[in-house]
């Protein structure tokens, strides 16, 4: 436990932090990466280019630091980060040697500021969150290698499909190549991909959800080509598109995440995507219409049909489930795109457009996507009256060792 004025000391820091956040973690990585640089392989450095890595652990940080008085708040976002360092492959191992980083930038950020109560106190809050992560992520890899066709750290697959669903995201089916059994998941979950980048010189590792249901022999993932006008474009996710292919084999984590549908429930739910968002709810889809009694409503968006995956086989499953309805935006719709055949309504996704469709009894909403599409609709969700523990959401994006 941290004495009282170990937290004082916390937080009295906030504020600096909050101020030279972005520049200490900078420097954090810097270090790091000089002194370890076999971690790049930890990192997403299409994401270091970006900066993004770097802002979205300078928040976490300050984050932390806030809520040092009652870090109970905090759980639903340390559960997060734990299933995503179990899927990674982190190491209780590296944990010291982050925080003699992170330590070391903000000694060499602050300087004279950073006195040694300061650094101390900042020694033993990172401590205590480094011994509740590694507690959390020893819990998730025992469960794993617990459950029939469970295994821990990487095992190898083989491509025993590769399908394009649109003209950016194309599916990948994946076996494992000892023939073994296969590890069922709760759906919503994700598994991580780790493959070498010749262009890198690095191993770099990706999260994808899983986007098909549990079947004990195969797993599916839908990957986005991330190619993006002016951004570094996605080295895992090219190197897929490009030039992985059927027969080809990829290291493979145990499924982890813990966005996922209830499957024993019988309430209805209601799944809110967009773009590549779609992937999760797929799963949860092809799960909840296993059970009639389930009512169903698929809430996408898109730019237009050229980008729009699994469009057909959605509109088929709402064709044979009368439990089950798609509402579908276009926000570009091309001269082809007919509404009322390809999309329903035009523009960006509107919950307040759809209401008397979505707000449905003891419902709960599941949303993925693009982040500030994700709190658009949270947003909306509560505008309309949608309790907040009935909302639950995805992000995958920078963490401390994630992408």
């Amino acid at each position: 436990m941290l004495s009282q004025d170990t937290k004082d000391l916390i937080k009295a820091t906030a504020p600096v932090l909050a101020e030279q956040g972005s520049t200490i973690i900078r420097r954090f990585y810097q270090r790091l990466f000089e002194a370890h640089p076999d971690l790049r392989n930890l990192f997403n450095m299409t994401h270091q280019q970006r900066g993004q890595q770097q802002e979205a652990l300078a928040r976490a940080v300050y984050a932390y630091a806030a809520n040092i008085e009652q870090p109970e708040t905090l759980a639903a976002v340390l559960e997060n980060i734990a299933h995503k360092h179990a899927s990674l492959g982190v190491r209780p191992d590296q944990y010291p040697i982050v925080g003699e980083h992170l330590l070391g930038a903000i000694k060499d950020v602050l300087q004279e500021a950073a006195s040694q109560d300061i650094l101390d106190a900042w020694a033993q809050a990172y401590g205590q969150l480094a011994d509740l992560l590694t507690g959390m992520e020893r819990r998730l890899r025992e469960e794993s290698a617990n459950h029939t066709g469970g295994w821990n750290d990487w095992r190898t697959f083989v491509v025993q499909e590769k399908n394009p669903e649109s003209e950016v995201i194309t599916s990948f089916v994946l076996a494992p190549a000892d023939g073994g059994p296969l590890a069922n998941f709760q759906p919503g979950q994700y598994i991580s991909l780790a493959v070498q980048v010749p262009t890198l010189g690095l191993q770099q590792i990706r999260q994808y959800s899983l986007s098909d249901m549990p079947n004990g022999r195969t797993y599916r993932v839908s990957v986005k080509r991330e190619a993006e006008p002016g951004q570094p474009p996605g080295q895992v996710s090219c190197l897929l598109h490009d030039h992985v292919q059927v027969g080809d084999e990829l290291k493979v984590s145990p499924p982890y995440g813990n966005f996922h549908i209830d499957v024993e429930a019988h309430t209805p739910i209601v799944l809110i995507s967009g773009g590549v968002g779609l992937t999760p709810m797929v799963s949860m889809l092809k799960t909840a219409l296993q059970k009639p009694a389930r009512q169903v409503v698929f809430v996408h968006g898109a730019r237009n049909s050229r980008v729009h995956a699994m469009r057909d086989r959605l509109r088929q499953a709402e064709r044979e489930h009368a439990n089950f309805k798609v509402l579908v935006f276009y926000n570009e719709p091309l001269a082809e795109d007919v509404e009322g055949r390809d999309y329903d309504h035009p523009g960006l996704v509107d919950v307040k457009a759809i209401r008397d469709e979505i707000l449905l009894p003891d419902a709960d909403y599941y949303i993925c996507g693009p982040i500030p599409f994700m709190r658009l609709q949270h947003d909306a969700l509560e505008n309309l009256g949608i309790p907040e523990g009935r909302i639950h959401y995805e992000v995958f994006g920078p963490d401390l060792f994630a992408e």
